[in-house]
């Protein structure tokens, strides 16, 4: 799935900002963790609720032939349209649902609050903020901020959507999911509560683990339902993946803060 990559790209990005060797295996290694995890369900899937033979699938090549450059930059400019079309509406959508989340409704700043503290102030008291702070106890033990789970929430309609969604609530606005550099610098100035950095190595890892494993692709639902005819499964895929990505983040989250690796 290409919209994993700003992503992965974001994430691997905050952990090895300088080690390109390192960003590159880290990228490398959670695709090749997503292979393998979609080949081990589809075997206890198999042997567990969908025993049986599977039914044969016939395919029909077509012939080879030399690519052609005009060809390849239509198909290409075709494909651009449809995502802009398709999930850029999407992000687009999300963004501004979360904009005003995010900045209604007003709240009433303490006088004397610093200004990046005001901030702070409102959006913990917006819309947004209520929704985040009512998910933390649940993604706490991974690793998460309310501010990390409302970017987690505005992804599921579009992975890549929590590009713009933590440059919104993080304060950076829409600018800084255009500027990348703005966007990664915010991100590891962070702070908790108790001061300690939001973006730690365990918190990366978990996070990377999450959107390696989990399904957060509404038009993958869709057609997960058109293909089985109901909406139990779509449904069953969503359960089953989220419940595997949040096991999965809070063991590698767990793991590391026992063996000291905050």
């Amino acid at each position: 799935c290409s919209a994993r990559i700003p992503v992965y790209v974001l994430i691997v990005t905050l952990l090895f900002p300088h080690q390109p060797y390192f960003a590159a295996s880290a990228l490398a290694g959670a695709y090749a963790l997503g292979i393998i995890s979609a080949l081990v369900a589809a075997w206890a899937l198999k042997k567990t609720i969908l025993p049986g033979e599977s039914a044969p699938l016939l395919l029909e090549l077509p012939a080879y032939k030399r690519p052609h450059l005009l060809n390849a930059l239509a198909h290409t400019w075709e494909k651009a349209q449809i995502f802009l079309k398709q999930a850029g509406t999407i992000i687009l959508f999300i963004s501004i649902i979360l904009w005003i989340m995010s900045t209604y409704p007003k709240a009433e700043v303490p006088r004397g609050t610093p200004p990046e503290m005001a901030e702070k102030f409102q959006l913990e008291h917006s819309f947004a903020g209520r929704v985040g702070k009512a998910m933390e106890p649940v993604i706490k033990p991974l690793g998460y901020d309310w501010q990390i789970g409302i970017g987690i929430l505005s992804s599921f309609a579009a992975r890549e959507a929590i590009i713009s969604g933590l440059s919104i609530v993080y304060g950076i606005g829409e600018s800084g999911s255009e500027n990348q550099d703005l966007l990664i610098e915010n991100l590891r100035q962070a702070k908790r509560d108790n001061g300690q950095p939001v973006f730690t190595l365990a918190t990366c890892l978990s996070l990377l683990i999450f959107y390696v494993l989990a399904m957060q692709c509404l038009p993958t639902q869709a057609i997960t339902k058109a293909e089985t005819g109901s909406w139990k499964w779509a449904g069953f895929q969503l359960l089953y993946m989220s419940v595997l990505a949040y096991v999965a983040s809070l063991t590698v989250y767990q793991g590391l803060q026992l063996f000291g690796v905050s």
